[in-house]
């Protein structure tokens, strides 16, 4: 394979980036809302499973 010199790879980069479609600020906004909706669920989720976890982790200590 042969050697682009600086010039050239310049050129390349450029030409990709043309080619980057980005997020219009409704998009953007549309998925951060999702997402932080996604968190909280995922956040009350696991505390549900860490508080039911430690309430029979306490209760088997009890039995000890």
């Amino acid at each position: 394979m042969a050697k682009t010199n600086p010039g050239e790879f310049i050129r390349q980069i450029r030409s990709e980036t043309n080619k980057v479609v980005w997020p219009t600020r409704q998009e953007t906004v549309r998925t951060s809302i999702f997402v932080g909706i996604m968190v909280l669920i995922l956040s009350l989720f696991f505390l549900a499973i860490d508080s039911a976890f430690g309430a029979i982790v306490r209760w088997l200590l009890t039995l000890v």
